[in-house]
Formats: C-alpha cells, sequence, structure tokens
C-alpha cells in the first residue's frame, strides 16, 4: 500500500492512497477523524484508510501539490557515513556508532516542489537515501524485534550545503536550510516489501545516474539503527529516519558537481518508487 500527503487543488491539506498513476483522496470524514498520516499511522487505521480512500474519484497526481508524506514528524533523524562505498570515498575510518544528526521540516519539501539552492552559497549538493518511517512508539527496542516498529520506506534527498556542513565538526548547519532536501513521494507500507537488503537506490542528476546501490551495503542497517535510535530517544509514530546516502556525491567528484538552478534531481529506489525536484535559486 502507498501513502501520501498533498494540497487538494483548493489548498486543503490532505491524504490518500497511491492507485497505479492517481490518488485517491481519504475523504472530509475521515480527517475529520485523523487530520493527518502520523495520527494513521499511529492509530493502526491503515486498513480503515484504504477503505475511506476507495470510494473517491481518482486524482492525477499533476492536480495536487505532493508534501512530504508525513509533513511535520516529531523527529527527522538523519544518518551519516552509512554506506561502505561513501565510507570509503571520505577517506574516513568506518564509525563504531552511527553518525547522528536532525533536520527540521523546514529543510524538507515533497514530491515535484522546487529545491532552492541558498544565496549564502553554491556548494549545493544531492544526496539520495532511503528513509523509514516509525509505525509504533519504540523505546529500548532490541534489533531482533526493531523491524515490527516500522511503518514503511520513502525515498529522500538529504541536500546539503557542503561549506555550511564543514563549518564545524556538527553537519546542523548544512543540512537545516530551508527547503533544501525532499521526501517522497509517498510511503510504501512495509509489509510490501519482502527484503529490505534488496532494494536498488539510483541517484540521477539531469538524467545521468549519479549514485547507484544496493540497500544491502548499508553499514549499519534499518534494524540496527531503530534499536540504537530508541535507547537514547522514544521515536514515535510519523518519525523519519534518513538511513544515509552511498557514493557519488558531488563534493567528492573531480571536479566537483554541485547543483546549480535548473537541475533535476531524481531519487528512485526499486518497489518504492521516484522523488523528483527541480533546484531553483533563493530570491
Amino acid at each position: 500500500m502507498r501513502i501520501a500527503s498533498y494540497e487538494l487543488p483548493d489548498g486543503t491539506a490532505s491524504f490518500g492512497t497511491v492507485d497505479g498513476a492517481s490518488l485517491r483522496d481519504c475523504g472530509d470524514d475521515y480527517r475529520a477523524r485523523f487530520p493527518d498520516l502520523a495520527s494513521v499511522i499511529s492509530a493502526g487505521d491503515l486498513d480503515g484508510l484504504r477503505v475511506a480512500a476507495a470510494s473517491s474519484n481518482p486524482l492525477a497526481f499533476t492536480e495536487v501539490s505532493f508534501l512530504p508524506p508525513i509533513p511535520r514528524p516529531d523527529k527527522i533523524i538523519c544518518i551519516g557515513l552509512n554506506y561502505m562505498t561513501h565510507i570509503r570515498e571520505t577517506g574516513r575510518d568506518a564509525p563504531k556508532y552511527p553518525p547522528v544528526f536532525t533536520r527540521y521540516p523546514s529543510s524538507l519539501v515533497g514530491h515535484a516542489e522546487n529545491l532552492v539552492l541558498p544565496e549564502a552559497s553554491n556548494w549545493f549538493d544531492y544526496e539520495g537515501e532511503l528513509a523509514a518511517v516509525i509505525g509504533t512508539a519504540a523505546r529500548n527496542v532490541s534489533v531482533e524485534e526493531a523491524m515490527a516498529y516500522v511503518a514503511g520506506y520513502t525515498c529522500f534527498n538529504d541536500g546539503s550545503v557542503r561549506d555550511y556542513q564543514r563549518h564545524t565538526s556538527q553537519f546542523w548547519a548544512g543540512k537545516n536550510f530551508d527547503r533544501s532536501g525532499s521526501v517522497g513521494p509517498w510511503i510504501l507500507t512495509a509489509d510490501e516489501i519482502e527484503t529490505l537488503g534488496e532494494l536498488e537506490l539510483k541517484t540521477r542528476l539531469n538524467g545521468q545516474t549519479v549514485q547507484s546501490t544496493s540497500i544491502s551495503d548499508l553499514a549499519f542497517d534499518v534494524p540496527a539503527l531503530v534499536s540504537y535510535l530508541s535507547t537514547v530517544t522514544t521515536l514515535l509514530p510519523g518519525d523519519v529516519i534518513a538511513t544515509g546516502t552511498p557514493s557519488g556525491v558531488g563534493l567528492f567528484r573531480e571536479p566537483k558537481l554541485f547543483l546549480t538552478p535548473g537541475d533535476i534531481v531524481e531519487v528512485e529506489i526499486s518497489q518504492i518508487g521516484t522523488l523528483s525536484n527541480t533546484v531553483v535559486k533563493e530570491h
């Protein structure tokens, strides 16, 4: 099952299911009970959403403005240096524990919305990633039980302003420029994926593949991340965990390959879908 958040043509923030190349909206009555996808996931009412949406007329993707699938999660937790190929291209040793940083909701846009190259820098980079969405509150869960707490998966572009990222040892500044990253276009529920490690991730810049990897190359896989993070903080339904990017980022290319206005960045993950965004200059 694929579930998405978006703005309807009249500007109403809503959500529904993905039916092939169209959307099925949840409707006013259902939205009065559950205002967003996070509340649906928290209540465990995905079957109810499926029933409510089935009776609605299909909406073309072009009729809506996609929002991040979880528009304002309690937490957006990002992992750095988590693919072995990326660790090697940076010249660093494999970390003993997951390097963790956070993003704010204002730093992310949905599918087909513009990424914003900030006035402050031209070192704007792409990072295609798999993101996991928490389905059930998780605290101190084991690796063995961790997958039971995941609602589903989505595509993530951890857009990074590299010079600001390098100002200090903390990544925060380079990861939180307004509208610098993206997530979506929807969440594929976890029951649809038999073997997570078999998924393939590709990032394309203007149609050219710049990142390509199997999810199996993760140094810390999703169960390990959920277990580790839930030891530190209670993970809540709708929380997003961006699991890190593989090799091929623009910073470590020769010559460097940074994003410019008009560029189109696509993050495709097999079975899940393709997240696409166009870069514009801040004004």
